[in-house]
């Protein structure tokens, strides 16, 4: 199917956004340039932009999560990378391990072995 969720943030500086996501986070390059870059998760992908404040789809700052099956080995790996851990790993009430990263644009990036299962399946 493709990608099947695309979020799309705003940032002051696309390439170093873009660089923390993809060195730091683990998330894959795709397209990179001062003004628009892509980056992949899985079947979704992130999209950055720059900030424009009179822009009224540059919301704020956003929350999001992302599913992986070792959330303890990409800690480890986040923290090497020098990522700003927020929430160490936490086994939840229901059921999922994770943890929180803030980047440098103020957003918070939540890994976890929750897996939300779509109605019917």
């Amino acid at each position: 199917m493709g990608v099947v969720i695309v979020t799309t943030l705003r940032s002051d500086d696309v390439l170093a956004h873009a660089r923390f996501l993809t060195d730091v986070l683990g998330l894959v390059p795709g397209h990179l340039s001062e003004g628009h870059a892509e980056l992949f998760w899985g079947d979704g992908a992130v999209l950055l932009g720059p900030r424009r404040p009179d822009d009224p789809w540059d919301t704020g700052r956003a929350v999001t999560y992302l599913v992986l099956e070792d959330p303890d080995a990409h800690h480890d790996r986040v923290a090497a990378a020098g990522g700003e851990v927020v929430m160490g790993l936490t086994d939840q009430s229901y059921g999922s391990r994770e943890f929180a990263v803030v980047d440098g644009e103020g957003n918070r990036w939540s890994f976890g072995t929750y897996r939300p299962v779509p109605p019917g399946r």
